[in-house]
């Protein structure tokens, strides 16, 4: 969950993990450890038609929630790191 301090010109002012509520690290509106950012526009045929939602994850819930996934994630070595 994100909170801005000015979202017209997107500033963030604190995100929570939606999982566990922990406030992860900000330092001048920028991240400071890992984040899960799920983001989806549900379209036709979904049980949520026209809808978006948007979650944060901290590193700990993404990865207990990838744990419990039947097929794993795929993984890839990234050079440049954002």
């Amino acid at each position: 969950m994100r909170q801005y301090t000015d979202r017209e010109k997107g500033i963030l002012g604190k995100i929570v993990c939606n999982q566990c509520g922990r406030e992860l690290q900000l330092e001048n509106g920028l991240v400071q450890e890992g984040v899960y950012v799920g983001d989806v526009q549900w379209g036709y045929f979904s049980r949520h038609d026209g809808e978006r939602h948007r979650f944060d994850l901290c590193e700990e819930c993404y990865e207990r929630l990838i744990s419990s996934f039947r097929i794993p994630v795929e993984k890839e070595d990234e050079t440049e790191l954002l």
